[in-house]
């Protein structure tokens, strides 16, 4: 039933934004779906599996906004900087996705599992501090290329964009992203004519 599935993931998520995980009730999550109990139970045999259910939805709809980003049709530096916005923003509106990057965990948030399989993604991503981090992290450096961005550069901008997560700053994001991402607008010795060293 992937419908009532959905139906029923959105139910969840949105009792989640009204109130703390531990105060969700599965009869109101079923009754906000339009589905009965017994659906709700079979879909995900109880509320732990609904929550589990929800942190990979929330991972599965981050990382594909990841994705988005990178995929652009635009130079290195731009999509980068699109990568860090996205990221500002999902964490900001999204709890679970915070907890994610930032590995803060609380009591109103679905308990994740360490080694969850998240669908659609090669292997698994951990519900441990960091490791959606460097999934992002990965994702980007194959996204541009060894010639235009370093696993290094590509987490260093995630964790800068996740620096205004955790502590929001009163001056926008704007000059220090763009001062870093110069960086990347610079001709790489490759593009220059040179050859990699060996």
């Amino acid at each position: 039933m992937p419908a009532a599935r959905e139906s029923l993931l959105e139910a969840a998520g949105a009792a989640l934004a009204a109130r703390p995980w531990r105060a969700v009730r599965m009869v109101d999550v079923a009754a906000a779906a339009g589905v009965s109990r017994q659906t709700l139970y079979n879909e995900f045999g109880g509320k732990h599996g609904l929550g589990r259910a929800l942190v990979r939805r929330e991972t599965d709809r981050f990382l594909a906004g990841v994705d988005r980003a990178l995929d652009l049709p635009a130079p290195p530096a731009e999509r980068l900087a699109a990568l860090a916005d996205w990221t500002v923003t999902a964490a900001r509106t999204h709890p679970v996705v915070r907890a994610l990057l930032t590995g803060c965990w609380s009591d109103a948030l679905p308990a994740p599992e360490a080694g969850f399989p998240a669908p659609r993604l090669p292997g698994a991503v951990p519900a441990e501090p960091g490791a959606l981090t460097r999934a992002v992290r990965d994702r980007a450096a194959a996204a541009l290329g060894p010639l235009h961005a370093s696993p290094g550069h590509c987490e260093l901008v995630v964790r800068l964009a996740l620096s205004y997560v955790v502590a929001p700053a009163e001056e926008p994001a704007e000059p220090v992203l763009d001062h870093l991402l110069g960086a990347f607008s610079a001709p790489s010795p490759t593009a220059a004519g040179r050859s990699p060293r060996r």
